[in-house]
């Protein structure tokens, strides 16, 4: 096919021109995203400038290697790219190392375990369906295939994290790293009890703080900088950039996590996407990001209390961050159909195990609930209380057409009022 690009590109329809499919399936995501109210805790909405850069011509350079010390070419601003990423991320979270090129957070999470420990070394992390990641130990995950696992829970009564039994299974499997951090948790972790553990046993500490880094960094969740040796992130979710990951570490460790994620783990580094981070760190250091980050705890504080009020359990009694656990079973329902009720009018949750949960992950008794892509939209605490009551609702009458109708409604109207950042109008 051959495609007049600067024709295309006069009225604005480079894709559309090039492949029509892709380009009609990008329009519906667009008008989803917009139309829809984003609650998944592990998505947002990222600034326009991060959206400009990572779709840049960034994304033609291979650069392997690092700044400095490329096996290619041409990467004189490629190196000036990446220390800007690295000293952002460095005073952001006042870390003395950062590696920005891991491509996801599961990635991070590759590259310190390539860089710190080897196959079949014991390692500990949080149970999967008590709030931990696939890559915190799960048998199904390279974690779990090349390495040894031990996992900890939370406290059945109080749902939080059993610092006891963390503290009994180090002293008996004597692991490696301890790794805390979790992607359905949503009370804060106590980083400095942690080590104390780890340093008993002679564990390096790993902070997995993929879901509260950009409440990290805004100080509205303690640091585990200082605490943990080693600390990963992914770089969406509240921190708000593009989809990639972080490491940050102690100077000491500094060398090895490098060679963890190059040549260890990856090769080229995404130089689009590390760009977006350095887009993002930079925004994440404005007092505008701060109240942002205090604004995403408050309205899902607010959301809490709704459903608590509207009969529904909330694991752990609340929340400290961006998320919180329904356990919407005393609505006789189960995730998987509080998800899709949710959906069918516009709401976006998604289906996740409860602690002790006696149903399959397929299937699940509750729902895993987040503010920081609505509170990028503007919304405030009293609109998510708004919203706690449409969730109410729903779940209480899932078949009923009628509320269905309603919320749909009411859906549409914050959507309208609030629009979603950097997605195109339609």
């Amino acid at each position: 096919m051959t495609i007049d690009i600067q024709t295309a590109a006069r009225a604005g329809d480079v894709l559309a021109a090039a492949d029509s499919q892709i380009a009609a399936a990008l329009a519906r995501e667009e008008a989803r995203q917009r139309g829809t109210l984003e609650m998944i805790a592990s998505e947002n909405f990222t600034s326009a400038a991060v959206l400009e850069v990572v779709g840049s011509v960034l994304t033609n350079k291979y650069a392997e290697g690092y700044p400095g010390k490329r096996y290619y070419g041409g990467c004189e601003f490629i190196d000036e790219i990446e220390t800007l990423a690295i000293e952002r991320a460095r005073a952001l979270f006042g870390a003395e190392h950062a590696n920005v090129q891991p491509h996801s957070g599961a990635q991070a999470n590759m590259g310190v375990y390539m860089g710190v420990i080897k196959p079949g070394d014991t390692v500990m992390g949080m149970k999967l369906d008590q709030g931990g990641h696939l890559t915190h130990g799960s048998n199904v995950n390279f974690s779990g295939k090349l390495y040894r696992f031990v996992s900890y829970g939370v406290e059945r009564e109080r749902e939080t994290i059993d610092y006891e039994q963390m503290a009994a299974l180090a002293r008996e499997h004597r692991p490696k790293v301890i790794v805390v951090g979790a992607t359905a948790y949503p009370r804060v972790i106590d980083f400095p009890h942690a080590r104390a553990i780890a340093d008993e046993v002679g564990a390096l500490l790993m902070a997995d703080m993929a879901h509260i880094a950009g409440l990290v960094a805004a100080g509205v969740h303690p640091t585990p900088v200082g605490h943990a040796q080693l600390i990963t992130s992914s770089t969406h979710k509240t921190l708000r950039g593009p989809r990639g990951g972080l490491i940050l570490c102690d100077a000491a460790y500094a060398r090895s996590i490098d060679r963890g994620v190059f040549p260890g783990a990856q090769g080229g580094p995404l130089m689009h996407v590390v760009a977006g981070k350095a887009v993002a760190f930079l925004e994440a250091a404005t007092p505008e990001f701060s109240a942002y980050a205090r604004q995403i705890v408050e309205n899902a504080q607010a959301l809490a209390e709704t459903l608590l009020d509207a009969g529904l359990r909330i694991v752990s009694g609340g929340t400290d961050n961006h998320l919180l656990l329904v356990d919407v079973t005393p609505k006789g329902l189960n995730g998987q159909q509080a998800e899709d009720a949710l959906a069918r009018c516009g709401i976006i949750v998604n289906k996740n195990a409860i602690p002790y949960d006696t149903l399959p992950p397929a299937v699940a008794s509750g729902i895993r609930i987040g503010t920081p892509a609505l509170t990028s939209r503007g919304l405030g605490a009293q609109e998510l209380r708004r919203v706690g009551v449409l969730i109410a609702e729903v779940l209480d009458a899932p078949d009923d057409a009628a509320v269905q109708r309603r919320a749909s409604e009411a859906v549409q109207a914050l959507c309208a009022a609030y629009p979603a950042p950097g997605v195109p109008a339609a």
